[in-house]
């Protein structure tokens, strides 16, 4: 019931602003719009760096980890209950199993991913949440990124 109840208050809060179509978390249409994996930068200069983001659309957060492998299907359960969707793949696939980072741990490269409007305070929550999750299971976050449809005529935000 905690999900559905989050999935509406999503859908609901996308809605609302009545800019564009909710995307799907796996529509082909989708871009890369604003990438951050430094994790000294803040959010809101992350995003203010972006010429293609567009604040007022609803995007789909991406955000990167490794998960170890016995700890997946928990930490899977807790991002679904939370309303993200996982998926394997991401940035930990480009990461060496060889790699310091790794520390020898048998970790899964994982997206998860959430429709949402973007601005610094979510952001960095979620990267906060993320990086809580995946250090609880000795994993990684790596960062994330966001994407979103990309629209014809022109840039994204304007800058005042």
């Amino acid at each position: 019931m905690k999900r559905f109840r989050t999935l509406l208050a999503r859908a609901s809060e996308c809605l609302g602003r009545g800019a564009e179509p909710i995307p799907s978390v796996d529509d082909p249409e989708l871009r890369v719009v604003v990438e951050a994996f430094d994790e000294t930068e803040a959010a809101s200069a992350t995003l203010a760096r972006s010429p293609l983001w567009h604040p007022s659309s609803p995007a789909v957060l991406r955000h990167h980890l490794l998960l170890p492998a016995n700890e997946r299907e928990d930490s899977e359960h807790v991002l679904e209950e939370e309303g993200w969707a996982v998926r394997p793949g991401g940035r930990g696939q480009e990461i060496p199993s060889d790699d310091s980072r790794r520390q020898g741990r048998d970790l899964l490269a994982v997206v998860a991913l959430r429709v949402q409007h973007l601005d610094a305070l979510r952001c960095s929550q979620e990267s906060s949440r993320m990086a809580g999750l995946a250090q609880r299971g000795r994993g990684l976050s790596l960062g994330w990124d966001a994407l979103q449809r990309q629209r014809t005529g022109g840039g994204g935000r304007s800058r005042s």
